[in-house]
């Protein structure tokens, strides 16, 4: 179990040259390994030390080779923390993944159930019990005026094309009901932060930027993409709201105003 010790506490002098990026990049979470069946669990128990190695859980559902995620882990006191397959280790990009899922434990640990709990789709699903609606919702990708409309928002912002761009967010908003309306921005909020965070830290250490998603067909990964694209609209406006999640989730979700 102390194989990974040395490949994870690599990640700390990658970290303390990135953490200023944005604040979402300011502390570190705990990291679990999947191996088999079992959840490896790695912490830093105190300010400014290495992870050690805390304990290790059965895995509650099988988890496959390549998954990158963050989520609470009950066996751990319910904390977020951030979940890989080993394979993580084998390259750089793979560590600044680990660093997308920091993104995501911050704003879980900040505003995120706040900003969810005021969705009408993330009520109606929770009334459900459906706690799988963010990544299995039925969002119309393939559907033509979704696919023109959002084709057009990413040449928009391609090419700085301020009219262009509120044309089509009003064209989103127009065709899609409330619920595929709300689930766009909350993944292009969501994701696409940790995704234009991800890009910022892949710049800065001379790596390519991630760009999946872009190029049709169009998925849930799409948002990764046009909420980052989005988000760096935004800031070149009010370079303030990559540093307050909760503004930056209103920009998103209202209309785009260029006057």
């Amino acid at each position: 179990m102390d194989k990974y010790l040395e490949l994870l506490n690599d990640l700390l002098p990658l970290h303390h040259d990135v953490a200023g990026i944005n604040p979402a990049l300011s502390q570190l979470y705990p990291v679990v390994i999947v191996e088999g069946d079992q959840l490896l669990i790695y912490d830093c128990v105190t300010e400014h030390s290495q992870y050690q190695y805390i304990t290790s859980v059965p895995a509650p559902m099988p988890i496959p080779k390549g998954v990158r995620a963050a989520f609470q882990l009950e066996d751990y006191g319910g904390r977020i923390v951030c979940v890989v397959t080993p394979e993580v280790f084998d390259t750089l990009e793979g560590y600044v993944t680990i660093l997308h899922e920091f993104v995501h434990c911050y704003q879980y640990g900040t505003c995120e159930q706040p900003l969810k709990a005021k969705l009408d789709i993330a009520q109606q699903a929770q009334e459900k019990g459906d706690f799988m609606w963010e990544i299995q919702h039925p969002f119309p990708y393939q559907a033509g005026a979704f696919t023109r409309a959002y084709t057009r928002f990413f040449k928009a912002i391609t090419q700085g094309d301020e009219w262009g761009l509120e044309q089509a967010r009003e064209e989103l908003y127009t065709y899609l009901g409330l619920h595929d309306f709300e689930y766009l921005v909350w993944q292009e909020w969501k994701e696409g932060f940790a995704r234009w965070v991800e890009n910022r830290t892949l710049q800065k250490l001379g790596l390519n930027e991630n760009h999946g998603g872009i190029a049709p067909p169009f998925s849930r990964v799409t948002f990764y993409a046009g909420g980052a694209a989005y988000i760096d609209f935004l800031q070149t406006r009010e370079p303030h709201l990559v540093n307050n999640l909760e503004v930056l989730f209103t920009r998103m979700a209202e209309p785009l105003s260029i006057n």
